[in-house]
């Protein structure tokens, strides 16, 4: 009997040709190949993973560091000084992981000191063991690390680093301090630059109660960095220019037993059996200084305000720059100190603190501050009648609103080409007690404010030295005398005529660099809302 082409299937089931079971031959052989090269290579990461790891000692989380050794034979370098270091043999780096990248048989890693960011390479070799690479890989980001490697210039830029010429060759790295793996915010989206314009760029942006909240990771961002050392710099140069002037430091009460302003604007603390304020101002020791010699006298320390201002250049407490000077006969004297100071503030900023301000350009829009030398300086009344030709209508004896604050700014740039201004002869009766009014023209006062891209930023003004004067004006003012008889009675033992004025500093640097918020400004800002971090 010939046998059927077909073979012969099971019951139930259709023939099979010989051509097709040859096909499913080939394919069970296939797959069982491809099975045993899986299984195959699974066997050989195991035996990689437990065999003996060759570079166990040069890698790891490192004890909690309790002072217990010195380790003197481990000399740190920092990132910003490696270039000195390229081609020359081992260094010792510590600093954060800015982000890990593992692939294969290597691990590229970021390193991030402060502001400094530098390449770091791990590839599997005599020294790297796989084992190494894949813990390195697995870093959380924001971990503080040691690193011993070498330097070595590299064929072509890294523009994703600061150090763009040389990237670093680990052989050993251990964490000192391992951050939590689930950050509450990325410190690549709190550093992304605010480019309204720029219709192509990621639209992540980490809002402004989420920087505060986690301060602590906001301030490590290059802006942050930067605005918080030109800040540093912005009361070196006022220490430094007016010791250079002849002034004296002094450090006065931040607890007062009256609102040092005369205002309600103040905050109540309980004193023992009794209550006490936090000093709007050093104002009134400030002048008990001048009454007591000391001429020239200037303070750097916190003021507190309590006012419900919930805009972007009010704080509840803020850092004060203060001075206050004896004069000989007019109070431009001091007026004319003060603007000078400024100028050289200015100056010092621009030409000490240039990769500060580079830094806060490559997140915000900062556009040079301009300022002339010397200051300009305006009458109260001048302003006034810029903003009455503007359209603005505002009464001769009406303290500026915040908006006509800004629109004079924007005119008298517009006309002088500055960003810095001197408003001169305020209306007395918008002003405190112990303003000296204008001897010919009562209405007005020999008081000044200072202003930056049309902002206030410093009040100031010729103070009463007359203890009988001066009483009558705080009975003016309503102020109860019997709680400033010890200011009033620093005048009765003579003192000389004086002016001065207070600053507050994070507004400073908010208009120098041209920010938005105050809150940039202020480390761990204090407003009617926020009491922490």
């Amino acid at each position: 009997m010939v046998e059927d082409k077909e073979n012969t299937a099971s019951a139930g089931q259709e023939p099979v040709s010989k051509k097709a079971a040859k096909k499913q031959a080939k394919l069970a052989k296939k797959a069982e190949h491809k099975a045993d090269t899986a299984a195959a290579l699974a066997a050989n990461e195991a035996a990689g993973d437990s065999a003996a790891d060759h570079a166990a000692a040069r890698y790891g989380l490192s004890e909690m560091i309790q002072s217990k050794d010195k380790r003197s034979e481990r000399e740190f370098v920092t990132v910003s000084d490696l270039n000195a270091h390229v081609g020359k043999g081992l260094v010792w780096v510590r600093g954060r992981v800015h982000t890990t990248r593992a692939k294969g048989k290597q691990c590229f890693l970021i390193l991030r000191q402060q502001s400094s960011t530098v390449q770091c390479i791990l590839a599997v070799g005599d020294i790297i063991s796989k084992q190494m690479v894949k813990f390195a890989g697995n870093i959380p980001k924001e971990s503080i690390i040691d690193i011993q490697a070498k330097a070595v210039a590299v064929p072509t830029k890294i523009e994703s680093c600061t150090e763009q010429l040389l990237e670093l060759s680990v052989e050993q790295i251990f964490v000192i301090s391992q951050a939590k793996a689930q950050l509450p915010l990325q410190i690549e989206d709190a550093s992304r630059p605010e480019n309204a314009d720029d219709a192509e760029g990621l639209n992540i942006r980490v809002n402004q109660d989420t920087r505060l909240d986690n301060r602590v990771l906001d301030l490590r961002t290059p802006a942050n960095q930067a605005i918080f050392r030109l800040e540093a710099g912005v009361c070196r140069l006022f220490r430094d220019i007016l010791t250079e002037k002849g002034f004296t430091e002094i450090h006065t009460p931040k607890i007062i037993s009256a609102a040092s302003e005369g205002g309600a604007n103040v905050f109540t603390v309980s004193y023992f059996k009794d209550s006490a304020y936090l000093a709007q101002s050093p104002q009134l020791y400030k002048q008990m200084a001048i009454a007591a010699d000391f001429d020239k006298v200037y303070t750097v320390g916190a003021v507190f305000r309590a006012e419900d201002s919930n805009t972007h250049r009010h704080l509840t407490e803020f850092v004060g720059l203060d001075l206050e000077m004896a004069f000989k006969y007019h109070y431009h004297e001091v007026l004319h100190t003060i603007g000078n100071t400024f100028t050289a503030i200015f100056k010092g900023l621009r030409d000490k603190y240039s990769r500060e301000i580079e830094a806060v350009g490559q997140q915000y829009k900062v556009e040079p501050f301009k300022f002339l030398e010397p200051p300009l300086i305006l009458q109260f009344a001048e302003g006034v009648a810029m903003l009455r030709e503007a359209g603005i209508e505002t009464g001769d004896e009406e303290d500026l609103s915040t908006p006509n604050e800004k629109l004079l700014g924007r005119l008298v740039k517009a006309k002088y080409d500055t960003d810095f201004y001197i408003l001169d002869k305020f209306p007395l009766a918008i002003r405190p007690f112990y303003t000296m009014p204008d001897p010919n023209n009562p209405m007005y006062s020999n008081s000044y404010d200072m202003f930056m891209r049309g902002e206030e930023i410093l009040s100031g003004a010729q103070r009463i030295h007359d203890p009988e004067y001066l009483i009558e004006r705080a009975k003016h003012h309503g102020i109860d005398i019997t709680k400033i008889a010890a200011y009033i009675e620093s005048f009765r033992y003579g003192c000389p005529p004086h002016a001065g004025g207070g600053i507050g500093m994070e507004r400073v640097v908010m208009l120098y660099l041209g920010l938005d918020n105050i809150r940039k400004t202020s480390m761990f800002p204090r407003d009617p809302k926020r009491l922490t971090p």
